[in-house]
């Protein structure tokens, strides 16, 4: 969880790393944007070989929910 969190975090340009915790809505961070979101689906794509689609992404409401849908996708 540790390093997703870090990997999820790496995606945001202006957010500081410390905001993310699984229990982050990170649908209501101000930096939060479909382009966001794109990056995100790339990089669980390249580092996790998961494929999730963006409804699925707009489904989840914190990290950790991101993270377990990713494992459960593995």
């Amino acid at each position: 969880m540790k390093e997703f969190i870090k990997n999820f975090a790496d995606q945001w340009d202006e957010t500081e790393p410390e905001v993310f915790t699984p229990a982050c809505e990170f649908h209501e961070l101000e930096e939060w944007s479909s382009l966001v979101g794109l990056a995100i689906l790339n990089m669980i794509a390249k580092k996790y070989g998961v494929k999730v689609a963006p409804l699925e992404l707009k489904a989840c409401v914190t990290v950790e929910d991101v993270y377990n849908l990713v494992q459960g996708k593995k």
